[in-house]
């Protein structure tokens, strides 16, 4: 009977730790987001030059992929037919 009842309790303690900790939870997420609301938001001084390096960036990426599919292609034309070298 005692082993019944301590399995009982010990449900009944571990439900009560669960709900406690989940209400704990919610509360410290919700003032988090209070604190998110109330500070001001940073704004981006210098917008135009990072899209402009990224765009560079992007340029660059593919005429580097052209670059590279022209030589594989190159290779392919001088291989003897019948040989693939991929």
């Amino acid at each position: 009977m005692w082993n019944v009842l301590r399995w009982v309790l010990a449900a009944l303690v571990a439900g009560f730790i669960g709900q406690f900790g989940k209400s704990f939870a919610l509360r410290l997420i919700e003032r988090r987001r209070r604190e998110r609301a109330l500070q001001p938001q940073a704004v981006v001084s210098e917008p135009a030059a990072s899209d402009e390096r990224n765009r560079l960036e992007a340029l660059v990426k593919i005429e580097k992929k052209r670059a590279k599919a022209e030589a594989k292609q190159m290779k392919k034309s001088k291989a003897p037919k019948g040989e693939t070298n991929d």
